[in-house]
């Protein structure tokens, strides 16, 4: 009797943890983007995310002379004053929000000569942005176009 009680309790324990199946969990587009391109202090999930690899996205954008032009309107918070010398300054929930390109930090100008056809993606961070220690208006991070490398030398170049 205690044998079997033993055996059926074993069977009774085990069975349902073998037979649990492990669902693959589905990762969105947003994470997916956080995956491939940010690093580091910009791998927070809090934003809003643009791919500019989406054709719909891409051709809308092309039309604008700096991207944050094209921003202006679809972020929340977000307004782009124009200084008297034509500098566009971001400003999220009135506060001066810090730019990066590929996670380096530059100043307002150089968007201006980034072309729109070389963004892959934008991130918009809002409020107090970890990486920004001078500003409190959170961030604005753009990251280009990778290249694929030269195959023969193994290069990116």
């Amino acid at each position: 009797m205690k044998r079997w009680f033993l055996i059926v309790t074993f069977a009774a324990l085990t069975i349902p943890a073998i037979s649990q199946k492990r669902i693959p969990q589905v990762k969105t587009k947003e994470e997916l983007l956080n995956e491939e391109y940010c690093s580091g202090l910009f791998k927070t999930q809090h934003g809003d995310y643009f791919d500019f690899l989406d054709d719909r996205i891409n051709t809308s954008a092309q039309s604008y002379l700096n991207v944050l032009d094209w921003l202006q309107g679809r972020v929340a918070g977000l307004k782009i004053y124009t200084t008297k010398h034509n500098l566009r300054i971001p400003v999220i929930r009135n506060q001066r929000a810090t730019v990066y390109v590929d996670e380096i930090r530059m100043d307002y100008g150089y968007l201006d000569m980034l072309p729109v056809t070389d963004i892959a993606m934008i991130k918009i961070i809002k409020g107090p942005f970890v990486g920004a220690w001078d500003e409190a208006g959170g961030a604005i991070v753009i990251y280009t176009i990778r290249g694929e490398g030269n195959a023969e030398d193994g290069s990116g170049y």
